[in-house]
């Protein structure tokens, strides 16, 4: 399995599943896009895996601002063809039903659906033209079991396999395969630090593995779904979760 000769586009690559990606697409060889909106982290992260003589472009924004994505987009675009993009950023707006408010839930979906969506219109044209393209993104086993106080995470996450599916069938005779991984409970910032540890427990005791993943366990399956050695998938939603939701 070889990324090299690839450049790929990291979007919340500053910590989590995203830094993950950039570790591992660079074992692979590959040329990094780096985005996030902490600038101190996607620095870091850009230091460790630039050492290992990779070309790295960090882009420090806020990816909703879709005036200065474009911006930004146009200006990798002239440094060379971007064929690799994994739609990973994302945040959290908890709540119920009753107390979620309709901005939050339109932040939610905004930086899960309206980016990625955006993203691909933008990169896609020239994928397309070179007939190989590999868009990887990054939905949640809360986008098929739902989640309890989760109402738009579960929703915009559930999205994200119907945008995944869609597209996939749209411009597989290009050469560009569209795929979605469902991470289960993964050794994120965001984990560790939001979730409670009754949560964890309970959903560890329900995953089959009986135990929380490791970001790299994610990334590498992403790395593999951007080589050509995944040539023949496209459309797939796989599960990442330790059997969690089966």
């Amino acid at each position: 399995m070889s990324l090299t000769g690839h450049k790929a586009l990291i979007t919340g690559a500053g910590q989590g599943i995203g830094q993950a990606c950039a570790e591992v697409f660079a074992s692979q060889g590959a040329q990094l896009v780096l985005m996030d909106k902490n600038p101190e982290n996607l620095e870091r992260v850009a230091d460790k895996v630039g050492k290992s003589g990779n070309k790295v472009i960090t882009c420090t924004l806020d990816l909703t601002d879709l005036g200065s994505l474009r911006s930004e987009i146009e200006k990798i675009q002239s440094m060379g063809l971007v064929d690799i993009l994994v739609n990973n950023a994302g945040f959290d707006r908890p709540g119920t039903t009753a107390r979620i408010n309709i901005e939050g839930f339109e932040a939610v979906l905004g930086i899960h659906l309206v980016v990625p969506l955006f993203l691909i219109q933008l990169l896609l044209p020239l994928m397309r033209s070179v007939r190989w393209g590999r868009i990887i993104n990054i939905s949640s086993m809360y986008g098929l079991v739902g989640g309890k106080g989760e109402v738009a995470y579960s929703t915009a996450k559930a999205g994200v396999i119907g945008l995944t599916k869609s597209i996939a069938k749209e411009v597989g005779s290009d050469g560009v395969t569209v795929n979605v991984v469902l991470p289960g409970l993964t050794r994120t910032p965001a984990i560790e630090n939001n979730m409670a540890e009754r949560y964890k427990e309970m959903i560890i005791a329900e995953t089959p593995l009986g135990r929380i993943a490791e970001p790299e366990e994610v990334a590498k399956v992403i790395a593999f779904l951007a080589s050509d050695d995944a040539s023949f998938i496209t459309g797939v939603a796989l599960p990442i979760s330790g059997g969690w939701g089966i």
